[in-house]
């Protein structure tokens, strides 16, 4: 009876833990991809070949002096257990299970999938920031 009543215990705690660590990953989506914003307009203002554009913002990489917001979604697509995001992929759009960042001379925008919440996170260079229930990033912004 005793190890009967100490398995459902430990269930429970597990289920638990389980919930707590997919919002925990949903809270660093979230963060990163937030931050994501503000290199993006760091990178407008001082890419020294192209600037004042997001051209190639999406890089995880240095480009003309200035940092690309790829560190931030990739980040960000690690905390929920992926190893890679697409850069303006040729089928537009991601999936559920992808994480993917498009940007253009005069616009970017980002998306990562939820775990806890279920959905995608998207931002753009126009500031914004929220949950969508399906993959929505179609080109440069958030629809």
């Amino acid at each position: 009876m005793v190890v009967a009543i100490i398995g459902i215990l430990s269930a429970v705690v597990v289920s638990a833990l389980n919930s707590a660590r997919n919002k925990g990953g949903d809270a660093a989506v979230q963060a990163n991809l937030k931050n994501a914003i503000s290199q993006g307009e760091i990178f407008y203002g001082t890419n020294a070949v192209a600037i004042n554009t997001y051209t190639n913002v999406c890089t995880n990489g240095v480009v003309g002096g200035a940092n690309g917001v790829g560190a931030f979604v990739l980040a960000a697509a690690k905390a929920n257990g992926l190893v890679s995001y697409d850069i303006d992929p040729v089928s537009p759009g991601g999936t559920l299970t992808t994480a993917t960042c498009n940007d253009s001379a005069s616009a970017w925008a980002a998306e990562v999938p939820l775990k806890y919440m279920s959905g995608m996170w998207c931002v753009d260079s126009a500031g914004v920031s929220r949950q969508e229930t399906t993959s929505i990033l179609t080109g440069t912004a958030c629809n």
